[in-house]
């Protein structure tokens, strides 16, 4: 199959889509800036392509998991389950901006994955989303 691209590849995703959050959450060229439910699609996507991708792409799921390793230092016993519906809850509830919901969106999508049960189903849909579309 050819692309108007090429191949983007896992760490290429990663890089464009971050530039579209970057870029499309403030808006303010031709095209509207990015709603609510896109930004978090979309920073799902990114944070799955950023896992898939490893190597500089690394240092955002090494972030995230270090911040993992802070809370569960606090809180000892906190699962990766309840991390990620503790994470999935405060997203839905609390009134955030894009920007807010787009760095959230990957913190919650690396929890997510390694939550496992329905969590990882999901994140590894959007991983599998993910390399069909690099």
């Amino acid at each position: 199959m050819h692309s108007v691209f090429g191949n983007l590849g896992p760490g290429g995703l990663a890089f464009v889509l971050t530039v579209l959050l970057i870029f499309g959450i403030p808006g303010g060229g031709q095209l509207r800036p990015l709603g609510w439910w896109p930004t978090l699609f979309l920073s799902m996507l990114a944070g799955s392509s950023y896992k898939a991708a490893g190597g500089i792409f690394k240092i955002v799921p090494d972030f995230v998991g270090s911040i993992i390793g802070t809370i569960n230092g606090v809180l000892p016993g906190v699962t990766m389950p309840a991390l990620a519906l503790a994470t999935a809850l405060f997203i839905l509830f609390k009134k955030l901006t894009t920007k807010q919901v787009g760095i959230l969106g990957i913190f919650f999508w690396y929890i997510a994955a390694g939550a496992g049960g329905t969590w990882s189903y999901v994140s590894d849909s959007v991983a599998h989303l993910g390399a069909n579309l690099s």
